[in-house]
């Protein structure tokens, strides 16, 4: 489970340190891919492989389903970190989450987001102000559980 958020640097050639909690469970290798809100998300490689199965076996008959593959697997890069524990974000990523040098790394369950300092506070500023709101609406019923 990847908990937190952290605020490491991109270096010149596009690497930036993953957070140390986050080291063991994806040094064996992990996918970058673009996330719907314009930030990067960063999957273990076997997470990544069990989120794809279901989209590779939805009909590709259906325009919607080829579209999302495409997006998906186009702008996905599979990564090995460094013996450092770097990462490497490809151009075409960077650009894609309007990343520079200062990033924000944010755990989010499942997967890694890597964020442009600057869009990563507009965003959680404008949930703040709606999450107790989400908690109910998305929580709902676990208290009977």
């Amino acid at each position: 489970m990847f908990l937190g958020t952290y605020t490491p640097k991109l270096d010149e050639k596009g690497r930036f340190f993953l957070p140390a909690k986050f080291r063991d469970e994806l040094a064996p290798g992990l996918v970058i891919t673009r996330s719907q809100d314009r930030c990067l998300a960063v999957y273990p490689m076997a997470t990544f492989a069990e989120m794809t199965q279901s989209v590779s076996t939805a009909p590709a008959t259906l325009k919607q389903v080829r579209d999302f593959q495409r997006m998906l697997a186009a702008g996905a890069s599979d990564e090995i970190p460094d013996k450092q524990g770097r990462v490497t974000v490809p151009p075409a990523l960077r650009s894609y989450a309007g990343l520079d040098k200062d990033i924000v790394v944010v755990g989010a369950i499942n997967r890694v987001e890597v964020w442009g300092s600057t869009a990563w506070k507009e965003y959680s500023t404008a949930q703040e102000d709606v999450f107790a709101q989400m908690n109910e609406e998305i929580l709902s019923g676990e208290a009977d559980r």
